[in-house]
């Protein structure tokens, strides 16, 4: 691992506490709203996701031509493609039925815990039992040199 910047950790925490702010303004932390997208009666989240967008693609464009590394790392900025295998597939399925059934993603459940939502620990118990039966799954398979494994 590489030497980082001293403000590296704050500034990732004070990134993730704006991430988790704009949720909670947006109401992108209630899943009641994000139910309600899903099922085409509010569009909010849109607006919300194409906003992102603009700001995250302004910044991927012009940080490069600006500097040839990033600041607080000293990584030369460069584009990072993954192959698009069956691990990908799945991995958004599971994503996509568990936003469907919950109303919530990782992030934005966080930031609902936030908010003083306490039933939204059943998801991140949830999210957490999935993150480690994929890891477990993966050992195995990695083990016994399953068709999957090494598919990073």
């Amino acid at each position: 691992m590489t030497d980082r910047h001293p403000l590296f950790k704050p500034l990732v925490f004070v990134g993730g506490l704006v991430f988790g702010f704009g949720l909670g303004f947006s109401q992108m932390a209630r899943p009641e709203v994000v139910l309600n997208f899903l099922q085409f009666q509010d569009f909010g989240l849109l607006f919300v996701m194409f906003g992102a967008a603009i700001v995250s693609g302004i910044a991927f464009a012009l940080l490069p031509r600006i500097r040839d590394a990033a600041p607080l790392t000293g990584d030369p900025y460069e584009r990072r493609l993954k192959p698009f295998d069956r691990n990908v597939l799945v991995g958004g399925a599971v994503f996509g039925v568990g936003w469907g059934l919950s109303g919530i993603c990782p992030g934005a459940a966080y930031a609902s815990l936030g908010t003083g939502n306490i039933t939204i620990l059943w998801a991140l118990a949830g999210m957490f039992l999935g993150a480690y039966a994929q890891g477990y799954w993966r050992s195995q398979s990695t083990d016994s040199g399953s068709a999957f494994a090494g598919a990073d």
